[in-house]
């Protein structure tokens, strides 16, 4: 029954053809697996950890050790896996802040290097999507891989045929893409203090939040640097009118699914590459991206954060009338050109930022109806050519992106009713108290001590679910009252209400696990990896290179 579970929770994922595993070698040296559990009732459905290090054991005895990233915890303490792993958390369906790329490929380098035969061993929660970015990055940046190929063969090794690429979300896609930039220009990194001076938005619909997120306790938790206010919002062209509250919600989801009076659907729809038309997709600042994967023209975007320049995003939504009513037809929704303000200085650590989105309605009894999810992450210090400028980033930029290239909920294309047409960030870079324009970052050499993060709780038990009540349908109202204080562009007055919204009704959301379509592959091609029938594998009570690997946090 258990392995029964196990075959379910995978799903299209490939498993291993010889241990009846959940891993999959990306290459003879990079094995990329689902988190374990030595605890039921996940061990059920999970790769059991005993099962996992026995079976490594048996294959590679000592020359093994594991890279994790899970800041939702590993589910199992480090003495179970001989001590014998690195800790780099981040959370699930995010890229990674990007300090932490040098130290993870370098560690990943060092380890490999030290010793012929020795493989590395990454996992997260599905071993996809955060294990993914790890891997491809490790290619592209020590064994001198093209991105198209790195993404490629983890695709091909990690997903079973058909159910679409092992790294998928727009995000961590761009980020694969800065790591070739930083590869490819002396792997030099200038970490910045970064403040957020506008947010432009076109199209912008009613009952829309908009919020800068960054990253906290070494990139573990997202957190929350501001919400926009009423006040802080100037309407420049047209008029966000209101939509009525749940019913207009539940009219407008209804018309998008088809359900009711549908949106128009003069225009074909069309698919283009990853990189969009011809001229885009041959951008040399992203070599190799053009045929990575095709999506329909309105789930494509670009790792830069462009769409296709087919994409029309300028033409108005409008509601069929009925059949034989000859009544003009009427706009879906009032939407406006407006931009947002802080009133208050909005300072970010790093480079990296998050511009979330959600478009809520509300409805009774304390209810709000989220009609609409979604995100991004930039890094300003590529946005600003870092890398192609010998370090020395652009001090300011703007960066902008339409709804089609946004992160989806849970790392999913699904984003709900769309919440506005385009928005663009204008950033600013600061200098520290010294003048100096940041942290220089650069890779530790072979054989150098490298740093890890602090690992998260292995229980879980104090950690921070990153997408929690981040989904569609009825949910109680965050903060409480905050109809009151939510503008025409349903901004929060109350930047961040302390506990975190409670779900009441949610759309279907992917597996907890988000292994759909993972498949196993072994050293030779194998389809089933099954654990071996006797402990005899080499691997010691404790490995006595622990002591080494566990370096102070950074």
């Amino acid at each position: 029954m258990a392995s029964l579970l196990r075959q379910i929770v995978a799903g299209p994922r490939a498993r291993h053809a010889e241990a009846g595993l959940d891993l999959c070698y990306v290459t003879d040296n990079i094995i990329a697996t689902s988190g374990p559990s030595g605890t039921y009732p996940q061990r059920a459905y999970r790769n059991p950890l005993d099962s996992l290090v026995k079976f490594l054991d048996y294959k590679h005895g000592e020359d093994w050790a594991i890279w994790e990233f899970r800041a939702e915890g590993t589910g199992y303490p480090d003495d179970e896996v001989y001590g014998r792993i690195y800790h780099y958390p981040f959370p699930d369906h995010h890229p990674p802040p990007f300090a932490l790329i040098p130290n993870i490929m370098a560690s990943m380098r060092n380890w490999l290097k030290e010793k012929k035969g020795r493989v590395v061993v990454v996992h997260c929660k599905a071993g996809k999507g955060r294990s993914g970015t790890a891997s491809c990055s490790y290619l592209i940046s020590e064994e001198g891989w093209t991105v198209k190929d790195a993404l490629k063969r983890f695709t091909e090794r990690r997903m079973r045929p058909g159910w679409g690429d092992g790294v998928s979300i727009p995000s961590q896609l761009r980020w694969i893409g800065y790591v070739d930039r930083w590869a490819k220009h002396g792997k030099i990194y200038v970490e910045r203090q970064v403040e957020v001076l506008e947010v432009h938005c076109w199209g912008l619909r009613d009952g829309v939040k908009i919020a800068i997120e960054g990253f906290a306790n070494d990139g573990k938790i997202i957190k929350t640097f501001h919400t926009f206010k009423r006040e802080e919002r100037e309407l420049v062209r047209g008029e966000v009118q209101s939509t009525g509250g749940f019913a207009s919600a539940v009219t407008e989801v209804m018309g998008k699914s088809g359900l009711g009076r549908s949106l128009s659907k003069k225009e074909p729809k069309s698919t283009t590459a990853l990189g969009g038309d011809k001229d885009t997709a041959d951008d040399k600042s992203n070599p190799g991206l053009e045929h990575v994967v095709t999506y329909p023209l309105d789930k494509s975007a670009m790792l830069d954060g462009a769409m296709s320049s087919q994409a029309d995003s300028s033409k108005e939504d409008v509601l069929d009338t009925p059949s034989g009513d000859d009544s003009p037809p009427r706009k879906a929704n009032g939407k406006g050109d407006v931009v947002f303000r802080p009133s208050k200085r909005v300072v970010l650590p790093t480079n990296d930022f998050n511009l979330d989105v959600e478009r809520r309605n509300k409805a009774a009894y304390g209810l709000t109806m989220v009609t609409s999810v979604a995100h991004v992450w930039i890094n300003t210090f590529f946005e600003g050519n870092g890398p192609e400028q010998n370090g020395e980033a652009d001090e300011s930029g703007v960066f902008d992106i339409t709804w089609e290239a946004m992160d989806g909920i849970k790392g999913s294309s699904k984003k709900g009713t769309r919440a506005f047409d385009k928005i663009a960030v204008v950033w600013k870079a600061l200098t520290d108290e010294s003048g100096k324009p940041g942290i220089v970052i650069t890779e530790p050499k072979e054989g150098e001590e490298v740093k890890q993060s602090s690992p998260a709780d292995w229980k879980g038990e104090h950690s921070v679910a990153p997408s929690e009540g981040k989904d569609l349908g009825l949910r109680t109202e965050s903060p409480v009252d905050s109809s009151v204080n939510v503008s025409k562009a349903s901004s929060i007055n109350e930047e961040v209400s302390k506990a975190s919204p409670q779900a009441i009704l949610t759309a279907p959301a992917p597996h907890e696990d988000g292994t759909e379509g993972v498949r196993s592959h072994g050293p030779s091609g194998e389809d089933t990896i099954e654990t071996p029938s006797s402990g005899s594998g080499s691997g010691p009570s404790e490995s006595p290179t622990s002591r080494t690997l566990s370096s102070s946090p950074v």
